[in-house]
């Protein structure tokens, strides 16, 4: 279990660098998506089978596909890359404060948790997580889902034609 907890744990953080390091965007799309596979697989050694799944559909599956076809079908040169104005900055800014205070709320409940004493293999189902999702963290999952909503309008706003 040690063995593969490293291994896993060597290929997220090479793949990781390699998103940043690399030049061509296609491989750090691929280097992205060798990235999630580890995590997916950092989930099955938690007994959160039904979390891996859904990392892998959605993460891997969908996003990285839509990251590689926008790479792909957009021609994102430098000359003709468009200057946002300031206060699509601010908001930008203000969107990611609002993330960071979200993620500050859910970790502010880490030390709280209580840590099983003996091996339940019922911990990682769909039942389980939702009860605990839906009671214990519902706040913080309705404020991640309207970040989200806010993140898929801003998208399209940043990527709008500017009419001159």
């Amino acid at each position: 279990m040690a063995f593969l907890f490293y291994l896993l744990s060597g290929i997220a953080l090479l793949s990781a660098l390699m998103v940043v390091l690399s030049k061509s965007p296609i491989n750090s799309v691929i280097y992205l998506i060798v990235c999630f596979l580890s995590i997916a697989g950092h989930y099955i050694l938690l007994n959160a089978q039904f979390l891996a799944v859904v990392h892998i559909i959605v993460y891997t599956g969908a996003i990285m596909v839509v990251f590689l076809f926008v790479i792909m079908l957009l021609n994102l040169n430098k000359t003709n890359e468009p200057h946002k104005s300031v206060l699509t900055k601010f908001m930008a800014v203000i969107s990611g404060g609002m993330l960071f205070l979200v993620l500050i709320a859910a970790a502010k409940g880490v030390n709280e948790m209580i840590v099983a004493k003996e091996f339940d293999a019922n911990i990682g189902l769909v039942a389980n997580l939702g009860k605990v999702l839906y009671t214990d963290y519902m706040i913080p999952f309705e404020a991640s889902s309207v970040l989200f909503l806010s993140a898929m309008i801003g998208a399209v706003m940043l990527g709008k034609k500017d009419k001159k």
